[in-house]
């Protein structure tokens, strides 16, 4: 683990939240809100870890703008970005109340005090003398999750979770959850994501319309040339991280959704959906990333 680039891609992150909190507006192209996060990232010297999500109200998740997207900022809105250096991660996300709402504003802070106590609770693992001895759980900071964002009067969302990260594996090995799952999995060094939604819906996502978030499963061959291209591009440019269709039509105009197309159809694309509150309840998400070492507990996307 390089913890040097871990550390840079975290920093970068977070002059990106502060750049992305003082530009969004009420009715901003979604389009242009991404643009402007994903230009930045790479102005700093880092690259996007995946397409920046822009999703609203009930819209829990994978909402990345399409080339074309004409959607405007509105309701509560949830920015999630990611920076990578060298393939190591840094996954970060805020809400904002676009409608100077009294409900979304006791959503951001529930879903922000659920990540401050979950980092709190293993801060004090690691650093109170537990050190990575295998004594904290994945459930326990589910539950406490849960507990903070239960006291406020709303759900956590049970099928969204947290994640561990590993170079150029945006969700890999552990899953961190936002409810007490009962799994006593013990938490070990490593680099965490962790995520709290909060809704006043139901409390569960379902599998809504393709999002145009893809990542690549197989780099089997394709006969298509125009697919064979983008699928090249693909491998040397993202690797196995997340990208979208944005970034491709930038690169190769309207044959790179031919080429998508085909490549999905031939199985080499797993083609992410959008994530929709069952109750359509609207949904808040606060996230940070955790560097978890033997006796230390670094948060590299912290804003200070």
């Amino acid at each position: 683990m390089k913890k040097q680039s871990i550390i840079k891609a975290g920093e970068i992150a977070i002059e990106v939240k502060k750049y992305a909190k003082s530009f969004i507006k009420k009715d901003m192209l979604l389009l242009e809100i991404a643009d402007k996060i994903e230009s930045k990232i790479i102005e700093l010297g880092g690259k996007p870890a995946f397409p920046t999500n822009t999703s609203i109200n009930e819209v829990a998740a994978h909402y990345a703008p399409s080339h074309d997207d004409e959607t405007k900022a509105h309701g509560l809105l949830k920015i999630d970005l990611g920076v990578h250096i060298d393939g190591y991660i840094a996954d970060t996300a805020f809400s904002l109340d676009l409608e100077n709402n009294e409900e979304n504003k006791k959503l951001i802070i529930a879903s922000q005090e659920a990540l401050n106590n979950a980092i709190k609770l293993i801060k004090n693992n690691f650093e109170g003398g537990g050190g990575a001895d295998g004594s904290l759980t994945t459930n326990q900071i589910g539950k406490i999750v849960q507990e903070t964002i239960e006291s406020k009067g709303f759900s956590p969302i049970i099928n969204l979770s947290g994640h561990e990260m590993k170079e150029n594996e945006l969700h890999a090995g552990l899953t961190i959850p936002n409810i007490d799952d009962k799994k006593e999995i013990s938490i070990k060094k490593g680099l965490y994501a962790i995520e709290p939604f909060a809704t006043n819906g139901s409390g569960r996502v379902y599998d809504g319309k393709p999002s145009g978030i893809y990542m690549v499963t197989d780099s089997k061959n394709i006969r298509s040339s125009i697919a064979r291209e983008v699928l090249e591009f693909i491998l040397e440019e993202y690797y196995t991280l997340p990208f979208c269709s944005r970034w491709l039509v930038k690169k190769f105009g309207a044959k790179a959704l031919f080429g998508l197309r085909q490549l999905e159809e031939n199985g080499n694309l797993h083609h992410f959906p959008q994530l929709i509150e069952t109750g359509k309840g609207k949904v808040a998400q606060a996230e940070n990333t955790v560097l978890v070492e033997d006796d230390k507990v670094t948060i590299t996307t912290e804003e200070n």
